[in-house]
């Protein structure tokens, strides 16, 4: 089992800065792939970012490519999400996510993630 807890969240102006944290229990941290994902009103979640479990590689989405940045440090059994110049679309609820399916390096897909967190509301004002 591993109990994930994200911070950091918040209301910021366009073009400002967050960054948010997820924390987990356990001593296998280092054995999950972790994601990010977001969640704005009406409309379905939304993959964000990845990392593996060394945290060696990342994948972002197109839309946040240049502008949010995911870091893991696996010592203090945390990721990050590093996010700068926001816009009022990143608003939504942000989410983390551990998973650790067998042969997967990291994945954008949400079923493949075993453990959520239970979020943090990031609010970009214009």
């Amino acid at each position: 089992q591993v109990q994930l807890v994200e911070s950091g969240g918040g209301l910021v102006q366009a073009g400002g800065s967050l960054r948010l944290s997820c924390a987990a229990s356990g001593r296998t941290f280092s054995s999950y792939y972790m994601g990010w994902f977001r969640q704005a009103p009406g409309k379905e979640r939304e993959f964000v970012a990845a990392i593996t479990r060394s945290g060696d590689s990342t994948r972002l989405t197109n839309s946040v490519k240049g502008r949010f940045t995911i870091s893991r440090d696996n010592a203090k059994n945390t990721v990050y999400l590093q996010m700068n110049s926001l816009k009022p679309e990143d608003t939504a609820v942000y989410y983390c996510a551990a998973g650790n399916w067998a042969g997967t390096s990291y994945t954008v897909v949400g079923n493949r993630y075993a453990y959520w967190g239970q979020g943090t509301q990031v609010t970009v004002s214009s």
